[in-house]
């Protein structure tokens, strides 16, 4: 269960349930297991847009000491190794590496669409990021255009202390799409999932250049 929200993002009970073919009987009695062990906890469902009435559902995300379970044993050397940088190399060492580290944005992005044209560009990307590591998906915004949800971030421990790698994210997002983007949540800040709106206004998709 937790694996599912780590891989979909902080979820409500009834969508584990459907997830995991479930009863939601069930799905409550292992979220409770799990809070106990400190790798969930609840919390209010973020509503986008207009909010309707009554009460936001409750979610379920996971904790850091849940994040912790899931690949991120190397994270204590990383930060040693990011310090020591920033201390013998200075703040652009740091910069200069964040962008080099996520040079796979650009360099697999137009493969991405080459090999299925249909996906909007928000799509390639969410596949893109999830071949490098992440667990990324689209979420459609009415009238905003669309939304590159990360609901993993092999190193959000890092990015705590070091913001510079999120920055540098959102710069090759931005960079490879034509337009700016706006970064609103971050795993590494506390946020269940890292999230980036993508204007309508993005570069024209390859069958709209047909067109």
């Amino acid at each position: 269960m937790a694996r599912a929200i780590l891989e979909n993002g902080p979820s409500t009970a009834a969508e584990l349930a459907r997830r995991l073919v479930l009863t939601p009987a069930a799905v409550r009695r292992h979220l409770d297991h799990l809070a106990v062990e400190g790798v969930v906890e609840s919390r209010e469902q973020k509503v986008y847009g207009t909010r309707g009435r009554g009460r936001p559902a409750k979610v379920f995300a996971l904790t850091q000491a849940g994040r912790d379970s899931f690949d991120q044993q190397y994270d204590d050397l990383a930060v040693q190794a990011m310090r020591f940088l920033a201390e013998t190399q200075g703040e652009d060492a740091v910069v200069e590496f964040a962008r080099r580290r996520v040079a796979f944005v650009e360099r697999d992005y137009a493969a991405v669409m080459a090999l299925d044209p249909d996906l909007t560009p928000a799509e390639a990307l969410a596949r893109v990021f999830t071949q490098n590591g992440y667990a990324a998906s689209v979420r459609d915004l009415p009238v905003v255009g669309e939304q590159l949800c990360q609901q993993h971030c092999p190193v959000s421990h890092v990015a705590h202390e070091f913001p510079q790698l999120c920055e540098a994210e959102t710069e090759a997002i931005a960079s490879v799409l034509g337009t700016h983007v706006q970064r609103l949540a971050t795993i590494a800040h506390g946020d269940g999932v890292c999230t980036t709106c993508i204007p309508q206004t993005h570069k024209p998709h390859p069958k709209e250049q047909q067109a």
